[in-house]
């Protein structure tokens, strides 16, 4: 009798290294998102995240709509990360990553969460799935990505503080009016005009016209 064939043992569905159910069992997570201005996109992003997630065989566990800019919180979207922290969840559809993140360093950090607890996740537009190896790997370039962005911020920063600081402008919290009352008063003695004493100490007029007179009724 020949010896039966060994056949290999079908590989296991993973998530981000984490064995899970089947896909065709997987419970997912619908998040769209559109500006005060765009809400007609909302019932495109929904339908057709539904649709991928029933040709994928997947249950529709919980769906979340948003509407707000970019860089308002976003509650929703908070509310569909409880329910992965709760294993409610077993991957989260978005239609685009740029309605999922308000920045790189945003978005990262909220798959790096997902990742953490398991939880695949998807963008329908940019066909992004970190369900698989490959994409997992694409993933990797957003941190690259993040890293240039804080960068390219910081560099912004600091180009405004010099250029601010070469042309005389003062940085940090502005001096009060009281803070200087001597030197206010000696220059009002010396015959300095109020409107230069403001000038010259960058403090309001007002305020050099109230210190004076409160010391004059002394």
């Amino acid at each position: 009798m020949p010896a039966k064939q060994a056949f290999p043992k079908a590989k296991s569905d993973n998530v981000f290294g984490q064995a899970r159910r089947p896909s065709k069992m997987f419970r997912a997570g619908l998040y769209a998102r559109v500006s005060t201005n765009d809400q007609q996109t909302l019932a495109l992003q929904s339908r057709a995240m539904r649709e991928y997630a029933a040709r994928r065989g997947w249950t529709m566990a919980m769906q979340v709509r948003e509407v707000g800019s970019g860089a308002a919180k976003r509650e929703a979207r908070e509310k569909l990360l409880e329910a992965a922290r709760r294993s409610e969840t077993d991957v989260v559809l978005v239609w685009r990553l740029d309605r999922w993140g308000r920045s790189v360093t945003d978005l990262l950090a909220t798959l790096r969460e997902l990742e953490h607890l398991g939880v695949g996740f998807v963008s329908l537009t940019e066909a992004l799935d970190l369900t698989t190896p490959a994409g997992r790997a694409m993933a990797g370039l957003l941190a690259v990505f993040a890293a240039f962005e804080r960068e390219i911020l910081g560099e912004r920063t600091r180009a405004g503080l010099a250029h601010a600081r070469q042309n005389g402008k003062r940085l940090g919290r502005p001096a009060t009016a009281a803070a200087h009352a001597t030197e206010i008063r000696r220059l009002h003695r010396a015959g300095v005009a109020k409107a230069e004493i403001a000038r010259r100490l960058h403090v309001g007029r007002t305020s050099v016209r109230r210190i004076l007179g409160d010391s004059s009724q002394k």
